[in-house]
C-alpha cells in the first residue's frame, strides 16, 4: 500500500471532500494534534486530552487501530483477510475475523436494501476501470472484458455464514470494501479516544469525520462540503455527535474523447453511472454508515437515490449537476433537513 496521498486504496468508491473549518479559542487549553498516514492517505485528530494522558502511547494505540483495518480490510495488502478470500479456492470456506465479519453483514444488508445498487462484490469492475488496486487507466475497458467482471459480481452469490464468521468463496468473487472500511476505520479512532476518556475531538481520514463534544472555542465542531465545481463551499454543517462522508464523481474519474467516466460503477451495468449527481454527502452516527450509504446513493442517482434517503430516514445532501455547466441544484432530504435545521448555513 502507499506510503503518501497518491491513491486512496481503501477508498475507491467513496472519495470525501469535507474541510474543516478550525476554532479560534483558548489555544492555553490541552488540545492536541495527532497525525500520520494510512491507507494511502492522511489521518488526523484533534482531541482535548484528559489529565495524565500519555501522547506516546496514544498516538501508538491510533495507529494500531488503524493498522487492524489494513491487515483485515486492505485489498492492496496480499496478506491481508480480504485479499486472501479474494485469491481462495472455489467451494473453499474463509473464517472471517471481527470486525471484518460484522462489516460484510451490513454490506450485504445494505446490498439487498438497495436492490444490488450496492455491492460488495463489485471489485473486478472497480479494478477494470482502473479505480482499485489495478493500475489506472484512461481508456474504458472493452464489452466483453465488461461482460466477463460483471460475471463475477453479485452480491446473492455470497454464502455467509454470520454466526460462525464464515464465508464461502463460491469461485472468481472479489469483495471490495472500501465504501464501509475507511468509515470503519475513522470509528475505531473515535473508540480508542473515548476508552482513553477523551471526550472533545474530531478524527478523520482522508476527509471522512467523526466529531464528538467540542471544539477548543468550546462551540460545536464546523465543517465545510465542498463545492464539486471547485468554488466556495456548498454548505457549512455543524457536526454534532455525529459523522459525516461526501461521495463524489470530480476526484477519482478520467476523461476519454470528451466524456467523464467516474468511480461510481453500476454493478447491473458494468459501467460508471451516467446521471447528473456530482456528490453525496450522508450524516450519520457512525462513519461507517456514512461512508456505505453515501456510495449507495451515489450509484442509485438522484431520484432513486433521493427516494431511499426518504423511504429509510437518511439524512443526505444531493448535488445534482443542472443545465448550465457551473450551476449544481441542493436536494436535501427530510432526514438532512432536520438534523442541519440548527446547523446549516447556506
Amino acid at each position: 500500500m502507499p506510503a503518501g496521498p497518491r491513491r486512496l486504496p481503501l477508498l475507491c468508491l467513496v472519495l470525501p471532500v469535507l474541510v474543516l473549518l478550525a476554532g479560534c479559542g483558548d489555544r492555553a487549553a490541552p488540545w492536541w494534534q495527532l497525525d500520520g498516514h494510512t491507507m494511502g492517505t492522511t489521518w488526523s485528530v484533534q482531541l482535548r486530552a484528559p489529565d495524565g494522558l500519555d501522547r506516546d502511547a496514544l498516538l501508538a494505540g491510533l495507529q494500531a487501530e488503524l493498522d487492524l483495518v489494513i491487515a483485515q480490510l486492505s485489498t492492496w495488502q496480499a496478506d491481508s483477510d480480504i485479499s486472501r478470500f479474494n485469491r481462495a479456492p472455489a467451494g473453499t470456506w474463509q473464517a472471517l475475523p471481527e470486525p471484518f465479519n460484522d462489516l460484510l453483514a451490513q454490506a450485504l444488508d445494505l446490498a439487498e436494501a438497495t436492490g444490488g445498487a450496492y455491492d460488495p462484490t463489485v471489485g473486478p469492475l472497480v479494478s477494470l476501470w482502473g479505480f482499485g488496486a489495478a493500475a489506472p487507466r484512461n481508456v474504458p475497458p472493452g464489452t466483453d472484458e465488461i461482460r466477463a467482471a460483471r460475471a463475477r459480481v453479485g452480491w446473492q452469490r455470497l454464502v455467509h455464514d454470520r454466526d460462525s464468521g464464515r464465508l464461502l468463496q463460491p469461485g472468481g468473487v472479489q469483495l471490495d470494501l472500501a465504501s464501509i472500511a475507511e468509515g470503519h476505520a475513522v470509528d475505531r479512532l473515535g473508540q480508542a479516544l473515548e476508552r482513553h476518556g477523551v471526550r472533545d475531538y474530531l478524527a478523520g481520514i482522508g476527509g471522512e469525520l467523526r466529531a464528538r463534544g467540542r471544539r477548543p472555542d468550546g462551540q460545536p465542531w464546523r465543517v465545510a462540503v465542498a463545492d464539486p465545481l471547485g468554488g466556495p463551499p456548498a454548505l457549512v454543517v455543524t457536526l454534532a455527535e455525529a459523522s459525516i462522508a461526501t461521495s463524489g464523481d470530480y476526484l477519482a474519474h478520467f476523461e476519454h474523447e470528451g466524456r467523464r467516466y467516474g468511480h461510481a460503477i453500476d454493478p447491473h451495468t458494468g459501467w460508471p453511472v451516467r446521471h447528473g449527481l456530482a456528490s453525496v454527502t450522508v450524516l450519520a452516527q457512525d462513519s461507517a454508515r456514512a461512508g456505505a450509504l453515501a456510495t449507495a446513493l451515489s450509484v442509485l442517482g438522484p431520484e432513486r437515490g433521493m427516494a431511499f434517503a426518504r423511504r429509510h430516514q437518511v439524512a443526505a445532501l444531493l448535488l445534482v449537476r443542472g443545465g448550465a455547466p457551473d450551476r449544481l441544484e441542493r436536494r436535501a432530504s427530510p432526514a438532512w433537513r432536520e438534523r442541519t435545521a440548527a446547523g446549516a448555513e447556506p
